[in-house]
């Protein structure tokens, strides 16, 4: 708990850094160039699904199971064949994104202005898969510092360099477009300058994991001379090994996250067919994965660290065989996972236009508000998919996420397909068809832990108590904006609403029952909470 916790908090810190320069971000790019920087990334998303994104999990899982029984210098063998795989695959990756750029945004996704921002992606494909392997192995090791720190270091460089390069670049994309009498040019190279944060970003975060990789490796290699294990694994056997448990992973990833692209294919194309002109479902795509996706993602990020965090913890505690051990992880994950997903949700439904104004001042929010409001349950239901996925993946039930994902993307194209024909509910059918998919894979998964191990996850403490505690703060927060933004304004209601929803939700959390002083003690700063909870007398006993 206290990995993921730490792992979770890196991951908010960046998603937040990641919602402050969008909005000079979008100022600069515009609505346009968003629509052409959300298509590239779905792209570029693709090809991380494929090479890179399974890497720190399935290094993380072998290398655990390694060190668990002391087999150090079969761990780091891992690690080196895990290294060679990431150069091949990265770097073959990124020279077939950067050649075919034009005729992906061209002829597959009917953008051929996002080409731009595509080919500048590219050679992060590479980048990204060394720094997924050196994560891993830390992770492996039973440390998510490391992996935490490059993260927000990554995200911090990444929100200079984006805002920077997109400024710069529009200018000179502007000048372009004046001479050959085509206003999208400027969008089109500010989407591109846009991406090479994210290259700029990539590479401090490799430099300085790599930096940590060597000071910890003299703590590493005397392991290594202790270890006693006979038998040394042959590159052979690893690679067979690791190909074995990367390929059902990138299955899975893969056909999790290919819905994002689809979304773009499909919508761009249907909506042309139905007359809408490229500039049109180029701003709701930018509106899409500008501001939707933006504040989604930061929730997301938690449940994405927690997954992380337990499968190396997971996998060492099925060595052991302890099937009670392993379904108290599972419950305890699950319910820390539900703690913050729950309320985040309620908090968009409710909150959704003074949370985007607040962040995004600029935009006209009305669009994306709606859209965060229609979404908001996907939260929940995304957060559990990916905790139980990471549980089948830990349990070494490699196949199972893949074809229950496959399952759920099936219908969730049906679902989007006469969403967006039949019913016509533009852009809204993309964000309701996310629920369809993320709510199918959790009954799917969920129904896959019951059959694999007996696991049934516990309800009352769960979903109940901090879905009550949730409405509690929902109904709070909107009474207080309501009044607040009377006589305050709409930014210091939307401040002021936000402070009294965590507040709220704290208190009726731990009045409820919903969270224990043992389960604050696991958390980090657990004591202060514990402390501060006891002289409000929420829970009882003697505090310092």
């Amino acid at each position: 708990m206290i990995q993921g916790s730490i792992l979770a908090i890196a991951g908010v810190i960046t998603k937040i850094i990641g919602a402050v320069y969008r909005v000079p971000l979008v100022m600069i790019v515009g609505e346009e160039g968003m629509g052409y920087y959300g298509v590239a990334f779905s792209i570029y998303a693709v090809a991380l699904m494929l090479t890179s994104y399974s890497l720190p999990l399935a290094v993380s899982k072998l290398v655990s199971a390694r060190i668990a029984t002391g087999q150090y210098r079969n761990a780091y063998r891992v690690f080196k064949g895990a290294f060679t795989f990431a150069l091949a695959s990265g770097g073959f990756a990124a020279i077939l994104i950067f050649f075919g750029a034009d005729f992906i945004a061209s002829d597959i996704m009917s953008m051929p202005m996002s080409a731009y921002a595509l080919r500048v992606l590219a050679p992060c494909i590479l980048i990204v898969a060394l720094l997924g392997v050196l994560r891993g192995f830390f992770q492996g090791n039973g440390t998510m510092v490391p992996t935490a720190i490059s993260q927000v270091l990554e995200q911090i460089v990444n929100a200079v360099a984006s805002v920077a390069g997109a400024y710069f670049l529009f200018q000179l994309g502007r000048n372009i477009g004046e001479t050959r009498g085509d206003h999208s040019y400027g969008p089109a190279y500010a989407a591109a300058g846009g991406t090479v944060g994210t290259i700029a970003g990539a590479f401090f975060g490799l430099l300085f994991i790599v930096i940590i990789f060597y000071a910890y490796m003299k703590i590493y290699r005397r392991r290594i001379r202790r270890d006693r294990t006979r038998k040394t694994e042959r590159y052979k056997r690893i690679y067979k090994i690791l190909f074995i448990t990367i390929a059902p992973v990138i299955l899975s990833a893969t056909v999790s996250n290919i819905s994002d692209f689809v979304d773009n294919a499909m919508f761009s194309n249907i909506m042309s067919a139905q007359g809408y002109t490229n500039k049109e479902y180029a701003s709701l795509l930018g509106t899409l994965s500008g501001q939707y996706a933006t504040m989604i993602n930061v929730p997301l990020s938690v449940s994405t660290a927690l997954g992380a965090s337990l499968i190396p913890s997971l996998v060492a505690t099925v060595q052991t065989g302890n099937r009670k051990q392993i379904h108290q992880k599972i419950t305890a994950v699950t319910r820390f996972n539900m703690i913050i997903a729950i309320p985040c949700a309620v908090g968009f439904l409710v909150l959704a236009k003074p949370i985007l104004d607040l962040v995004f001042f600029t935009q006209d929010n009305t669009t994306a508000a709606l859209m965060l409001q229609l979404g908001a349950l996907s939260v929940v239901f995304f957060c559990l998919a990916a905790v139980n996925t990471s549980v089948l993946q830990g349990l070494d039930d490699m196949m199972t996420p893949v074809k229950n994902s496959a399952i759920a993307l099936v219908i969730h194209i049906v679902s989007l397909f006469l969403m967006l024909v039949v019913f016509e509910w533009n852009i809204y059918a993309v964000v309701l068809s996310k629920i369809v998919f993320a709510g199918a894979l959790c009954i799917l998964n969920a129904h896959a832990l019951r059959e694999r191990i007996g696991y049934v996850q516990e309800q009352r403490r769960t979903f109940v108590i901090p879905g009550i505690a949730a409405v509690i703060m929902g109904v709070v927060a909107l009474v207080i904006h309501l009044l607040f933004e009377l006589f305050a304004g709409e930014k210091i209601a939307a401040v002021v609403a936000i402070l009294a929803a965590i507040i709220t939700y704290g208190v009726s959390l731990v009045l409820l029952g919903g969270i224990t002083e043992d389960e604050m003690l696991d958390i980090p700063k657990g004591k202060k909470l514990v402390s501060i909870c006891k002289k409000l007398h929420l829970i009882r006993g003697e505090y310092n």
